[in-house]
């Protein structure tokens, strides 16, 4: 099963390491020198050009990837549940 980040990324949701709110996360000085790193290292995928409200750091091809999502994080954890549900 996949999650779908917003605009027309997915990602399979065995491959999700973690998905975290950008609000809360941001507070704390060790998050926000992480997501620079994996920025200026070209891990970070920036999915649109609106204010990300999460981000989702996921395997990709064997090598960890962050996905900055303008979904919350409370609504992508909510459609993880649901894909368990259904099975």
């Amino acid at each position: 099963m996949f999650l779908h980040l917003g605009e027309n990324v997915v990602v399979p949701i065995k491959d999700i390491i973690g998905i975290f709110d950008m609000e809360t996360t941001m507070y704390s000085s060790d998050t926000i020198q992480f997501l620079r790193m994996a920025e200026e290292d070209g891990f970070v995928e920036r999915i649109t050009k609106d204010i990300a409200k999460s981000f989702v750091i996921a395997e990709v091809d064997k090598k960890s990837k962050i996905f900055l999502s303008p979904i919350s994080s409370s609504t992508l954890c909510k459609r993880t549940e649901t894909v368990y549900y259904a099975l």
